[in-house]
């Protein structure tokens, strides 16, 4: 038996989607049954029967596999993977999957230490709807960007990408990355300039090459093909503005960047979204910590799009993301950033 609220991995794979129809809820659900029967699926998540459930074990696989598929050692299973072209019947694809899970057990396995990395691009409009409040309330316009847990720094390129939103917009007309559908109404978009802007990660991915590419990819959902849209219009973006994200715990690096002293006018922006679950508490509050030891030294704003998981007990779903503003809750977006409602 697993560790949460007594129910087994088996019964957590199935929850995780519920009753949706899709690709994933097919494939974890037939896991779910070959685990009961000590099929490949127990050998596949052997040591993470009792993971927390804010560790996702089941994405993390489910990339891994996605990352077999991209490189094209499992063609069999393209047809089910509509971001690829694919329009087979995801039903029946448990069955091509098992023996795919067979033959790759143990990079299988290894892919459960990757911390997913889906770096969406959309959950920027949080980053715009915090930023833009911040600004009022500062009056600098002025913008140093941090982004720790940045992953390939898609999060970093906020000004570079277009936000239609119910009645409002903001952002390049020419930008490779049109976000629609953002919400947000009665939300005014503030006009600022990034003057510097720098992420980290425990894991960076260089969108420079084709490997850190496909591995974002990996982790967005095959059937999703407006977000594996919305990724490689970003990933344009970022390779015609490339940003630098330094292998480090957000922690430390977030002290360090804060340490210096702070050019005059500039208001220093600590933004994060959808990683805090990922992060042990103790680093959690190492980097709050941080940022609040900075604002006797400078102006700081700290910004994030967050699940609360405090408030989901053992089970699996923590609701909807909230974004907030120095620990405010200015609204609420989606596991995916748009649409945001405003509180």
């Amino acid at each position: 038996m697993g560790a949460h609220e007594g129910t087994t991995l088996a019964h957590r794979l199935r929850a995780h989607f519920g009753d949706a129809d899709h690709l994933y809820a097919s494939l974890l659900a037939g896991m779910a049954d070959d685990w009961e029967v000590g099929g490949v699926t127990r050998e596949v998540f052997e040591g993470w029967e009792d993971a927390p459930p804010q560790q996702l074990p089941q994405l993390r696989l489910l990339a891994g596999l996605f990352r077999i598929v991209l490189r094209g050692d499992a063609p069999q299973l393209e047809g089910y993977y509509p971001a690829l072209g694919g329009d087979l019947d995801h039903h029946e694809a448990w069955a091509a999957v098992r023996p795919v899970l067979a033959a790759h057990v143990e990079e299988l396995h290894e892919a459960l230490r990757d911390a997913p990395q889906t770096n969406e691009p959309a959950r920027s409009v949080a980053l715009l709807v915090g930023l833009s409040e911040a600004i009022a309330r500062t009056g600098l316009r002025r913008v140093r960007l941090l982004e720790p847990g940045a992953s390939g720094g898609l999060g970093l390129l906020v000004d570079r990408y277009r936000f239609v939103g119910d009645g409002w917009a903001a952002g390049p007309d020419d930008s490779p990355l049109v976000v629609e559908g953002c919400g947000a109404a009665g939300f005014e978009p503030v006009a600022f300039d990034v003057v510097d802007r720098r992420g980290c990660d425990v894991a960076p991915v260089d969108l420079s090459s084709e490997a850190g590419r496909a591995y974002l990819t990996s982790f967005v959902w095959p059937w999703q093909v407006d977000r594996h849209a919305r990724l490689a219009a970003a990933i344009e973006v970022a390779r015609a503005h490339p940003v630098v994200v330094d292998r480090a715990p957000a922690s430390q690096w977030v002290a360090e960047r804060l340490a210096g002293p702070a050019e005059p006018g500039v208001l220093t922006v600590v933004w994060h979204s959808v990683t805090r679950l990922y992060w042990p508490a103790d680093e959690t509050a190492a980097m709050q910590a941080a940022v609040d030891e900075a604002r006797s030294r400078m102006p700081v704003a700290h910004v994030a799009l967050e699940h609360d998981w405090s408030s989901a007990g053992g089970g699996v779903d923590p609701g909807l993301p909230s974004i907030e503003l120095d620990g405010e809750v200015l609204g609420v977006g989606d596991h995916h950033g748009p649409p945001v409602r405003l509180s």
